[in-house]
């Protein structure tokens, strides 16, 4: 077993791999995520579908038209993420949301800009462009500063190009999660899995590896009590850049007797509100 010389927090380069939605209707969330996020379709079935962009995946959709609607009191998503390399792309994915959809809002939020809307099953959705990293404001303490600002969207629609598609380079950034405790989830993600506290406001928090702005974020803003369940947030990935990197969260995981399913693919755990999240390495790293 290879283990890395700092096996309490995550390495440079662990990231957000795929997230996968359960789903109702099958078709009109594919339509949806083509059309207005501008992913492509790289495999569908009469169950499921998943879009990505090139050949990466980034979002599974699973279908089950008797899945019932998600509980108000549950945990899940709050937004998936999408990252895109560059304003431009953001204008494109602005126009596209003005053609198809409804823009939800929009934030300047210091370390990057980002557009939000709601897919038609409710499931929440940011697309974001980062600023430079050296860009970034810091604390004395050395953790990233995020603000909420209003967003020049008239300055955002000028640098679209007509794309309508995403571009290569546009990735999952991070997954905000809502919960039911922040205590939890700081006892898991940040003191077991290994992330670190970037940004906390009231009642939500924001981790990350690597100095990253945030890889995960949770909040309570809703209250919720019950675990996951229904349509909505199904599982997501936490990919790590070398072997080393799982079999570390391998040995923090069992010195805190959490239960651990291992597949071919990695490990497989259901943390606290029983959110499912995959572990493995990174296939782009190998």
């Amino acid at each position: 077993m290879t283990t890395p010389s700092n096996t309490d927090t995550l390495p440079q380069g662990t990231r957000i791999g795929r997230t996968a939605l359960h789903v109702n209707d099958l078709n009109e969330l594919t339509e949806f995520y083509r059309t207005v996020v501008g992913l492509s379709v790289l495999e569908e079935s009469d169950t499921h579908s998943v879009l990505g962009v090139a050949d990466t995946p980034l979002l599974v959709l699973e279908g089950d038209v008797d899945a019932p609607t998600r509980h108000q009191s549950a945990a899940g998503l709050y937004h998936t993420a999408f990252r895109v390399p560059s304003r431009a792309a953001l204008g494109d994915t602005l126009a596209r949301i003005r053609d198809h959809w409804q823009l939800g809002g929009a934030s300047d939020h210091w370390v990057s800009e980002a557009l939000y809307l709601t897919d038609p099953e409710g499931n929440g959705i940011e697309i974001y462009r980062d600023f430079p990293r050296e860009d970034w404001p810091r604390s004395d303490d050395g953790r990233v500063r995020i603000s909420t600002e209003p967003l020049d969207l008239d300055s955002i629609e000028a640098a679209a190009t007509g794309d309508t598609q995403a571009p290569p380079g546009t990735d999952i950034g991070h997954i905000h999660l809502e919960v039911s405790s922040l205590d939890a989830f700081r006892n898991f993600y940040v003191d077991t899995l290994g992330f670190e506290v970037q940004t906390t406001v009231p009642d939500a928090a924001f981790v990350s590896a690597g100095g990253y702005h945030h890889h995960i974020g949770a909040n309570t803003w809703h209250h919720r009590t019950a675990p996951v369940n229904g349509r909505g947030l199904s599982w997501f990935e936490v990919l790590v850049p070398n072997q080393g990197a799982l079999n570390a969260v391998q040995l923090r995981l069992d010195g805190r007797d959490i239960p651990v399913t291992e597949t071919d693919d990695g490990l497989v755990i259901h943390v606290p509100d029983e959110i499912e999240v995959r572990i493995r390495t990174d296939p782009s790293a190998l």
